[in-house]
């Protein structure tokens, strides 16, 4: 029998964290324009002084259809002062010193490093550079900062040499170029040759930048930090600001089917040729972090090359002698960015694990790892100089705010940005339930009832299927597919985190390559049958299944092999024609291992999971969302499917959104994504349609 469990009254750990709203009359379900009107709250820094955080603070603006960005600042000592906003701008870090504040923001039409004196609350432009700053860090000794730039390689660090080319390029009445390798489009962009490399710029003593920034990455042919979601985390400095540590894949024509990424060291006063200290691990190597006595430099490791998915193993390399280990050898989850104690002597990390993203301590010395945090989802962190945590936590029914984490103790809420919003809202209950999925082995999923439910009554489900493959539908609460934005619309949900999600095991993550439609689709049939015995409030005749990526792809194939459930589909960014994916798709390394090889090595392989060949066997009404600025699963996969469903005479729609890439996320086009997906299964789900 499946066991379940309720995930409604847990949070951080020590309690504290708030449960799910209850019983209030008056509240309504959320809906998308809820949704998007919630503040962002951003990681957490720390300075010298570990009494001040500092955060980033994202609102939506539904005029200008953008998200805006401000820096602020609280007192992690006294809960009762609220934070307080210093400026408008993103990327917030603090002084060496702790006095002024650097963060990013615009200088006519370019982004530049700026900081504020806490003093007297004036910003001052730091550094102007004749290209965007895309990233930065202040040195420990606060005599540099690393910036991140887009530049010619060939330029040899010289920016102007690459703001003239970018000049004659826009000025050129010819708008072709030619490529000679891959990477010609990456996730949402086209290339124009430029990659992005970390330079030193030195800080005067008015804390403006000086003199000509200087290449740290030269001969790095390859993106400092990498594409297209690297940032600051793939580089940092040494305790004392001397050195600094980066991970970079150099980028040779197999650069879009390998995942060799190696952890480099450049001294950062006198520059030079970065020096490989990771030569022998042919997979990826990422994330440094420098001891607090500069002895050790700790990074994240994979062990196969090739395969994203792999687990990230905690290293530790004695700088002095050459040697490295494995600090955790036996914890089977796969780390996130790294933290460390003043000490030195714990590392902090994040992880999936359970259907859960929590925090963890990691002993130096003999490994052991202990959770920090209890339910719930948590996505950045700061340590302070008395080794006290700030945590940014959410779950299903709150958005993210910032938390004093403290271990045996109550868990301080230190924001509430979106506390009167959430009391406005009344949202569904929601708990895992367990099965025994492919093979017997047993696999996680969850049930949300609607916001409004009433005993007795049955509700139209929405069958949620993740993508990634290797992901998980984790206790967050999601600005893309939030499973209260279902709840809010009166439907029920259900979610099955099958064989090849994270967070349960490495084993569990890998059974997924080269089965995209074996175990995975066995899971989903054997949970949603556990779910309708568990379950009373589904209604088994009045449901549709929905997905994006992988989850797309997955709705496709459902629609060939297991459609007689479903009043209706809903297919966001799926891949429709296996073979032709592999040949438009951006990251080969992911198509490669995921079917064991080349589509022109191995056919039968990219074939025997292949939704286009059962279009045959299509009846279901589908409706199909892509975005035109999708470079990972390109746009006609989406259109071939459309084309399928209507010369089948199947009802269908085609949601196209020119702007966007693999997700949605514009808050005009997310409110259109959401009422045209609600009304679609609305309609479907309707009485006897």
């Amino acid at each position: 029998m499946p066991q379940r469990r309720s995930n409604l009254e847990s949070g951080l750990a020590g309690a504290g964290a708030p449960g799910a709203a209850t019983g209030d009359e008056g509240k309504r379900g959320m809906d998308v324009r809820d949704m998007i009107a919630m503040d962002r709250v951003g990681t957490p820094q720390i300075g010298v002084d570990p009494r001040w955080v500092l955060f980033d603070l994202r609102t939506m603006d539904l005029e200008t259809n953008r998200a805006v960005s401000s820096v602020w600042m609280l007192d992690g000592d006294d809960t009762d002062l609220p934070p307080r906003r210093l400026v408008e701008g993103s990327h917030a870090r603090w002084s060496a010193d702790g006095r002024d504040v650097f963060y990013l923001a615009k200088a006519g039409d370019r982004t530049q490093v700026f900081r504020i004196r806490l003093s007297d609350g004036i910003p001052i432009q730091v550094t102007d550079i004749g290209v965007d700053v895309e990233g930065f860090r202040v040195s420990p000794d606060g005599e540099h900062l690393v910036v991140a730039l887009s530049v010619f390689t060939d330029c040899d660090g010289d920016i102007s040499r690459t703001c003239d080319r970018l000049a004659k390029q826009s000025a050129s009445a010819a708008g072709g170029r030619v490529y000679d390798r891959l990477f010609v489009r990456h996730w949402d962009r086209w290339s124009d040759g430029r990659r992005s490399q970390l330079f030193a710029v030195v800080l005067g003593a008015d804390g403006k930048a000086t003199g000509t920034p200087k290449l740290l990455t030269r001969g790095i042919d390859g993106d400092v930090p990498s594409r297209p979601f690297g940032d600051d985390t793939d580089y940092g400095f040494s305790a004392d600001g001397a050195m600094l540590y980066f991970s970079a894949r150099i980028a040779r024509h197999d650069e879009p089917w390998s995942t060799n990424f190696d952890i480099y060291r450049v001294p950062v006063r006198d520059g030079g040729t970065p020096e490989n200290l990771t030569p022998d691990n042919p997979a990826w190597d990422s994330h440094p972090l420098a001891s607090p006595d500069g002895s050790i430099l700790y990074y994240l490791a994979m062990r196969r090359p090739g395969f994203e998915a792999d687990r990230f193993g905690i290293m530790a390399l004695d700088l002095g002698s050459g040697m490295r280990r494995e600090v955790a050898p036996a914890w089977d989850r796969s780390a996130g960015p790294l933290g460390i104690s003043p000490d030195g002597r714990t590392l902090y990390t994040t992880a999936d694990d359970t259907g859960q993203h929590p925090l963890f301590s990691v002993d130096v010395a003999d490994g052991k790892v202990e959770r920090l945090t209890g339910e719930g989802t948590v996505r950045g962190f700061a340590i302070d100089g008395r080794g006290r945590i700030v945590a940014n936590w959410q779950d299903f029914t709150h958005p993210a705010e910032l938390y004093r984490v403290e271990p045996g103790q109550a868990t301080v809420a230190l924001t509430h940005f979106n506390a009167r919003r959430v009391a406005a809202l009344r949202f569904g209950k929601v708990e895992y339930f367990t099965f025994r999925g492919w093979n017997g082995e047993s696999v996680q999923g969850f049930a949300a009832a609607p916001a409004d439910c009433e005993p007795g009554r049955k509700y139209p489900v929405a069958y949620l299927i993740h993508g990634g493959p290797q992901g998980a539908w984790t206790n967050e609460f999601h600005y893309r597919w939030n499973p209260q934005a279902y709840a809010g619309a009166g439907f029920a949900v259900v979610a099955v985190n099958f064989h090849g999600s994270t967070g349960y095991g490495q084993p569990f993550t890998d059974s997924i390559s080269g089965d995209w439609g074996g175990k995975p689709l066995t899971d989903l049939k054997l949970g949603w049958a556990a779910a309708l015995r568990t379950f009373s409030f589904l209604d088994r005749n009045r449901a549709c299944a929905l997905g994006a990526s992988y989850g797309g792809f997955m709705v496709y194939w459902m629609a060939g092999v297991w459609n007689k459930p479903w009043r209706c589909f809903v297919d966001h960014d799926g891949v429709f024609d296996t073979r032709s994916m592999y040949y438009t798709t951006d990251e080969l390394w992911f198509e490669e291992w995921e079917k064991r090889g080349t589509e022109y090595e191995h056919p039968r392989h990219f074939e025997r999971f292949n939704p286009m060949r059962y279009v045959k066997d299509w009846r279901v009404p589908m409706l199909v969302v892509h975005g035109g600025l999708d470079f990972r699963i390109p746009d006609t996969q989406g259109l071939a499917a459309f084309t399928a469903l209507q010369r089948r005479g199947i009802p269908s729609e085609f949601l196209h959104f020119p702007d966007e890439n693999h997700w949605v996320v514009k808050p005009a086009n997310s409110i259109l994504w959401h009422d045209t997906v609600l009304n679609w299964m609305k309609r479907w789900t309707a009485g006897e349609a």
